[in-house]
């Protein structure tokens, strides 16, 4: 059997929570390995969130071209390289990987680069490109992800489709391309690629985009997928895929609709990568998804071992893995914070963006909470008018019998942005009417906020 390597810390998989409990840890003077596959900085950095806005900036900008006329400025023979594209997209991405590296190697932990597996309690073996090293800690967290699930459709894996890792390295563009799922990642990508110059159709088997938002948000969003002229078609069970991906391919519904084009896109959820990894040895419990169990505090059934971010069953944004590492971390130090009843917002990077935090109307009904609500289009809003952005709207719920903020939503310009105005409310318990009678310089997005609060009865 090979040498065993003790650390302090052992870190399987390098994401956000894992890299920077890493660099914390190293810097503390532990001893500290982080057993990574090959994504310098996790896949946020390499294959998911960055990439994946670099290329809608780039479609954004397309767009915007294309609409100079609105604004005075006549531009003339107008051409999108999605090779050009492809490379910016690249470029972006390794000056993140290099700086992710410099704050790795400044730190002293040790990085591993190879396929692990758990082989006994808190030790796993890696293979190198230099044979095999086998590692344990006094502490292991788990830090691996998730991967692009590729549903069990008829035809679906023979048709070798893509998923959003592949679309952000395409060099050639797609004349049709099929978008299998209306979630975030499939409206991100669909509108991005209908910018750059793509036939699109998005292909849902529900009855609406977005499900798990309000009926208004989910109508608004086709809306404005429709507008920029992305074909979405709803209610198709029953799939069946023919062809190839990058050659021709076909998929038929039920109902009898067929949908042809160049290339398809998988965008229908994520499966955690916990296959094949040894897990049983290690005496780490998984629930019913897949995903690593875990308690209030991120431990696992194995004692001295955490789970985080998205393998924990962690809601899949990189704010929230970074909060998954001060709950960690707050235990090395004796401290007590915990994942209840945390805050998490999200955005969606479509245009324009859409942005919540809190409730929904129809989370704040399942739950029997009663509340006000306001809504305001953001036509009325000054600053969208001089932008031209108009489309969408903002919504808030109050509870019924105290004035506190129990949900914001919006869907327009800077959506992300006036968001967190919203919540730095909510997390101060503040009255709704702070926002409704705060001065707000004008003519900014915020200011909207005024006449929002203005509606709550």
């Amino acid at each position: 059997m090979a040498q065993v390597e003790t650390f302090d810390i052992l870190v399987f998989g390098g994401g956000k929570a894992g890299k920077t409990l890493a660099i914390e840890q190293a810097k503390a003077g532990k001893r500290v390995a982080v057993i990574e596959a090959g994504l310098i900085g996790g896949s946020c950095i390499n294959i998911a969130c960055i990439p994946s806005k670099a290329l809608i900036r780039s479609a954004e900008v397309a767009h915007a071209t294309r609409r100079a006329s609105e604004f005075g400025t006549h531009a003339d023979n107008i051409r999108t390289s999605l090779d050009l594209v492809r490379n910016r997209t690249a470029s972006v991405v390794a000056e993140m990987v290099a700086f992710n590296q410099t704050g790795f190697d400044a730190s002293g932990f040790e990085l591993v680069i190879g396929w692990g597996r758990f082989v006994s309690p808190k030790t796993i073996a890696v293979e190198t490109g230099n044979g095999v090293r086998t590692l344990t800690g006094d502490k292991v967290f788990i830090n691996l992800g998730t991967t692009a699930a590729v549903p069990d459709v008829p035809g679906l894996a023979a048709a070798d489709p893509i998923t959003h890792v592949e679309a952000l390295q395409l060099g050639d563009m797609p004349t049709h391309l099929l978008v299998l799922g209306g979630g975030y990642i499939g409206m991100e990508l669909g509108q991005a690629f209908r910018r750059l110059g793509a036939e699109v159709t998005i292909i849902e088997t529900g009855a609406r985009l977005a499900p798990r938002e309000d009926e208004d948000v989910s109508a608004a969003l086709l809306g404005v997928l429709q507008d920029e002229g992305v074909n979405v078609a709803l209610n198709c069970a029953g799939t069946t895929v023919a062809g190839k991906s990058g050659q021709s391919v076909r998929i038929t519904t039920a109902d009898g609709r067929a949908f042809e084009g160049s290339h398809l896109l998988v965008a229908a959820g994520r499966r955690p990568r916990t296959g094949g990894i040894g897990l049983d040895l290690a005496g780490v419990e998984l629930d019913g998804r897949g995903f690593v169990k875990v308690d209030n505090l991120l431990r696992t059934s194995a004692q001295d071992v955490w789970a985080m971010g998205e393998v924990a069953g962690t809601p899949m944004f990189t704010h929230a893995s970074l909060d998954d590492y001060r709950v960690v971390s707050g235990q090395l130090k004796g401290g007590h914070r915990t994942t209840d009843g945390r805050m998490i917002p999200y955005c969606v990077f479509i245009d324009p963006e859409f942005a919540r935090v809190g409730l929904n109307e129809s989370e704040a009904r399942s739950r029997n909470l009663e509340y006000r609500v306001a809504r305001l289009p953001m036509d009325v809003v000054p600053r969208a008018r001089t932008l031209s952005q108009r489309k969408g709207f903002m919504k808030a719920l109050v509870a019924k019998d105290t004035d506190r903020i129990i949900g914001f939503g919006m869907l327009g310009v800077n959506a992300g942005e006036v968001m967190s105005v919203v919540q730095m409310a909510m997390l101060g318990d503040l009255p709704f009417t702070v926002l409704r009678d705060g001065i707000f310089a004008h003519p900014t997005i915020s200011e909207g906020l005024n006449m929002l609060f203005a509606n709550v009865k």
